[in-house]
Formats: C-alpha cells, structure tokens, sequence
C-alpha cells in the first residue's frame, strides 16, 4: 500500500485527487493522512468526499474513512468498471475538481464511460471554470489521443454557482489506449483569444457579461489582439457569473479565467483575467501555471518521454510531481521552465 502525507507541500485536495486516481489506474491501493492539512478547513470537504466515493463506485474499489472532515482515507481499487454513473453534490462543490478524479482511470477502460451529474458548480472559487476545464485543459488532452471524437465531451445542461450549486452536466469519456508522449515546447505565433463570459439570468438586466467583456477589452484593445467574444445568460439557482479567455497558438493553448464576486464591479472582473492572460502571454511558455500540474499525471501515464514547458512551477505542481512517482515508475526533470517525464516502463495495461 502506498502511503501519503497530504499535508506535503501545497497540502490540499490535488494530492488526494491525484493520489486515488492513479491508485485506481494502476491497481495500488493507498493510504493518505493529514488530508488537506493546509487548508483553514482540513479535512474531507463534501465534493472531495463524493469524488472518491464516485470513484470507488466506478472501480467497485473499497475506501475507509471516507466521512466529512475525515483527514485520513485508505482506498483499495477494484477491477469491475461501470459504464454509467450518477454523482449527486448537494452543495456547490466543483465539478471539474471530481472530474479530475474520474477521467484518468475513465481513459483506460475498454468502453466509453458516461457521468451524469446532478448539483455541484460548473463555476466556483478555487478551481478550473467549466469554459476553462473544456477549451483550454481538455483541448491539450486531446493532444494525448488518437481517438473519434475527443477523449471526453462535456455537455453543461444547467450551469451551477456559488452558493447553491444546482448545475445538471454530462460527461462521456471514450478511453483509447496508448496515450500520445507530449511535446509542447515551442508554442509558435499567436492566432486569436476568445472570450467566454457569461452569467446568471439574475444579472441580465445589470450586463454583467457584457461589461467582463468591456474590462477585457480595456486592456486587450490597446494592444490591438485578435479578439472573439461570447457572451451567454443562464437559468441558474442562484447569482453568478464566469469569465474565460483563451489563447489559441499554432501548438498550445493557454488560459485565465475568473469569477464574479460580491461587491466586485464586472468590469474589474474582466480586466483582472486579462491582465493574467498577459502575464501568461510574456511568459512564453506552452503551457500556463494552472494547466502545469493537471497534465502532468496524463503525460506519466504516456510511454514515452514527454516534455513541456510551463510559465510558472508551483507548489500543485511540485505535489502532483511527488505523488505521480510514488505510483508510477519514472522520474520528473525540472530544469528552468521545463517539465520532462522519463518513463521507466509502461505503466499500466488495459483495464
């Protein structure tokens, strides 16, 4: 059994998240303590809850420990893999923060698996908004695969925001074996950013997509930037809004995103992802800081060498690099902005 601290380093939920999907993947049952022991809360918080206990449902694996507040957890993975299954979240727990857990042993099934999910956010703080989730995490994904259609399709039915959640989002994964090494080291000249902002039906009449977009453009416009723009209204259960912008190169895509908070203007809101876009921009890396620890476990799970550079190491990213070679056999090179996966073997067969 492979045992981990999860008070290590950055101490929250990725290396829980990172920790039992790869457990599931690789059939090595774990044991994690401290579970978010840096956190003002630590402990199971219900999304971190009802991930692993979705993820024990879709293995047919065993966990102990798994109650709210928990800081401990032991997860013994299954072999018998369901094809459909339903997550309830009462509360606006993030979605893309389950699906963090479900798609890499998802990936690896011999059928195409379907996630219904029922409550939760597709918008909230302290994780990928669903626009950034699909256009900028899931489109480096597909990179990995050689598969018709793309590794996983996500259709949002009801958007979801904090603090009553209430989103409706099916997910289908269509596994392919292998995945594809992944080399983005050069990301080539700028093609256009689009804008995605969107927000409650609540907020219509106030504009406050409208008005994220006029923050963007704020500070994009004088630098004279290709610029799509969307702009959407939802049905939701409660007040909210999201902005994503996204970076389309020759080889890459980088992002930023943001939500609307109380007491913020939408215009602030706006100009706030904009000037993160930029700083992403000048950094010229491939990939930018938030997407750098969450395709890290998917290029381990490649059988061959993969490298990609990044505008910023951070403390998620340093955890994910500890926990993914405690289960699979191969070491991360770090060197300036460059992150390398040598594998050792091929690290897991078919499921």
């Amino acid at each position: 059994m492979i045992t981990l601290d999860g008070g290590y380093l950055e101490g929250g939920g990725q290396i829980l998240r990172t920790a039992v999907a790869l457990s599931a993947v690789t059939k090595k049952p774990c044991h994690i303590f401290n579970i978010r022991q840096n956190r003002p809360k630590p402990g199971l918080m219900n999304q971190h809850l009802l991930g692993i206990q979705a993820l024990a449902r879709f293995c047919a694996g065993a966990l102990e420990g798994d109650e709210l507040g928990s800081r401990e957890i032991k997860f013994f993975p299954g072999e018998l893999y369901q094809e459909r299954i339903s997550v309830k979240i009462p509360t606006a727990g993030s979605i893309a923060l389950v699906l963090q857990t479900l798609i890499p042993p998802a990936l690896f099934t011999q059928k195409p698996i379907e996630i219904y999910f029922e409550g939760g956010a597709t918008d909230t703080f302290f994780s990928p908004t669903m626009d950034y989730f699909r256009y900028v995490f899931l489109k480096i994904l597909e990179g990995m695969t050689e598969i018709e259609p793309p590794p996983v399709e996500i259709n949002i039915l009801k958007r979801g925001y904090y603090p009553e959640g209430g989103a409706k989002v099916n997910v289908k994964i269509f596994p392919g074996k292998p995945l594809k090494n992944l080399n983005l080291t050069e990301r080539g000249e700028l093609k256009k950013i689009i804008a995605f902002s969107g927000a409650s039906e609540f907020l219509k009449n106030k504009k406050v997509a409208e008005r994220q977009i006029a923050g963007v453009r704020e500070i994009l416009g004088k630098l004279k930037l290709p610029l799509e723009e969307r702009i959407d209204y939802y049905q939701t259960a409660s007040p909210g809004s999201q902005i994503c912008l996204i970076a389309e190169f020759e080889n890459t895509i980088i992002g930023a995103d943001n939500l609307g908070k109380l007491g913020e203007r939408a215009e602030d809101v706006g100009r706030e992802s904009a000037l993160e876009l930029l700083k992403e921009e000048k950094a010229s890396a491939c990939l930018d800081k938030h997407l750098a620890d969450q395709i890290l476990p998917y290029m381990a799970l490649s059988p061959k060498k993969s490298q990609v550079s990044v505008s910023e190491i951070t403390n998620h990213c340093r955890s994910n690099v500890w926990v993914i070679e405690k289960f699979i056999a191969g070491k991360f090179e770090v060197k300036g902005n460059l992150i390398s996966w040598l594998p050792k073997v091929y690290p897991v067969e078919q499921l």
